[in-house]
């Protein structure tokens, strides 16, 4: 699986047996802090709105979205893997409300941060949800 954003693997293979690694890209990274409280996987009202009006704005174009949700490194890989996956869930609850294609759901955990979990600021940049676009 390619997991990154240069591209999007699919089940989808060429007549030869190779599969076929769909174009896309990172088109929204939102920090969890704004939409869940602690420990949290419910939406505030703000920010289901704030959600709503940015997948209206990106679907033109898109053929559907992949969400990817991340934790920092404060608790257990298990715990922080249902915890990302909840959080992601939410987030394309809130795509799929507005008619976005939700084509998958993933979650990490804390085993992928942008910066390494040492202090507050850097595991904030951790909790987050991508939200990749894929046009083809």
């Amino acid at each position: 699986m390619d997991d990154g954003a240069e591209g999007y693997m699919t089940t989808h293979m060429t007549p030869d047996g190779k599969p076929v690694c769909r174009r896309g890209q990172l088109c929204g990274m939102m920090p969890t802090d704004q939409f869940f409280a602690t420990d949290g996987s419910a939406i505030n009202a703000a920010g289901r709105k704030r959600l709503q009006e940015w997948f209206k704005s990106t679907m033109p174009g898109t053929r559907y979205f992949v969400v990817a949700g991340h934790t920092d490194s404060r608790a257990s890989d298990e715990y922080n893997m249902a915890l990302s996956k909840r959080r992601a869930d939410a987030v394309a609850q809130v795509g799929r409300s507005v008619g976005a294609r939700i084509r998958d759901i993933r979650a990490y955990g804390e085993r992928s941060p942008r910066v390494p979990n040492r202090g507050a600021a850097n595991r904030a940049q951790n909790r987050r949800v991508e939200i990749y676009c894929v046009s083809r």
